[in-house]
């Protein structure tokens, strides 16, 4: 019979060959590992942070690019590609190369210089007197009035609205028989006027509904520069003796100018791109600018070809040749921009 030993004593020393376990090493590397997940974890963090400061800003815009890429530069570039091709809207993946022949016809197509008169008559027709009517107007308002809020909001009325609605609204009042502005000129001894039929009636007729449409949007343009310049110029020239008119001379349009030059540009970037008012005033055949083509834009023209006649090179050609010019309008903006900035 074996002894009876009591479990609950001490433990059986170990072996020589047994190593004893550092007891302050142990303790020591216990403290030390979640000190050294925490330098892990700061690190990833600085490491996060440096890529969210470096790459955000990208992430942010690159939708812009994104679509602007594929509604703007790819349909730019299709477009270029494909003026110099003879391709049928009806089978676009049938390409014949033809190099620059698009563009040499159109320098002996008279339909494409008609064109471009009528856009450069109407630009004329409807810029002028649009900027002068805005620069008036923003000088009234920008005086203190009654309820200047609501004039303000009155003005751009016309930009908001649709252009077809508009137009509609203006096919009725230059009607031939039943149009109100006929009917005011008949009232006043003048006889009735085929608006649509004749060349420069009609283009008078498209450039009042520009006119319409743009004065407000460049009157409040106007007026924003307006306030921006220093009471203490008009101080000046009203105890120098100057008039109202005469402040508005010599101290209102030359502060104006940089501000006059860029309403210029957009409207005649606006006038180059013209296409709704003149395709709805025309009715059924409006991308024929009238049966003589007596108000055809470059707009229109450019639609002719591409949508009714299927000649999308010719098309192309045609958008790549407005591009050209509305570089042009760029460069003269530029060096009149800079000879204005050396001449202050």
């Amino acid at each position: 019979m074996r002894p009876y030993t009591d479990q609950s004593g001490p433990a059986a020393s170990p072996s020589s060959g047994d190593a004893v376990p550092d007891r302050p090493t142990a303790a020591v590397a216990a403290v030390e590992r979640p000190v050294a997940a925490g330098d892990r974890r700061r690190k990833w963090r600085s490491r996060r942070y440096r890529w969210d400061t470096k790459y955000s800003p990208y992430a942010f815009v690159a939708p812009f690019f994104v679509f602007f890429a594929a509604f703007g530069v790819f349909p730019l570039l299709y477009t270029g590609w494909s003026s110099l091709h003879r391709v049928s809207l009806s089978a676009p993946n049938d390409m014949e190369w033809v190099g620059l022949h698009n563009y040499t016809r159109l320098l002996e197509d008279e339909f494409f210089w008609n064109a471009l008169r009528n856009t450069f008559t109407i630009g004329v027709l409807s810029t002028v007197p649009q900027l002068l009517m805005a620069l008036g107007i923003a000088h009234l308002l920008n005086y203190r009035l009654r309820a200047s809020a609501f004039f303000r909001v009155a003005i751009l009325t016309p930009y908001a609205t649709s252009v077809a609605a508009a137009t509609l609204v203006f096919v009725l009042l230059f009607g031939r028989d039943y149009g109100m502005i006929n009917w005011a000129l008949e009232g006043v001894g003048l006889g009735k006027v085929d608006w649509q039929s004749g060349t420069l009636s009609s283009q008078v007729a498209v450039s009042t509904i520009v006119i319409w449409r743009w004065t407000g949007y460049n009157a409040l343009i106007y007026l924003a520069a307006m306030q921006a310049v220093p009471n203490d110029l008009y101080e000046s020239a009203a105890l120098d003796g100057a008039t109202r008119w005469q402040q508005f001379l010599h101290v209102t349009i030359p502060s104006l100018r940089p501000t006059i030059l860029f309403t210029v540009v957009v409207s005649t970037i606006g006038a180059t791109q013209l296409f709704g008012e003149p395709l709805l005033f025309g009715g059924a055949g409006g991308q024929k600018g009238g049966a003589s083509h007596q108000f055809q834009t470059l707009g229109l023209y450019l639609y002719e070809q591409g949508w009714f006649n299927f000649h999308l090179g010719r098309a192309s050609a045609i958008a790549w040749a407005m591009f050209l010019i509305l570089l042009i309008v760029a460069g003269v903006h530029l060096l009149i921009a800079r000879r204005l900035r050396k001449s202050q």
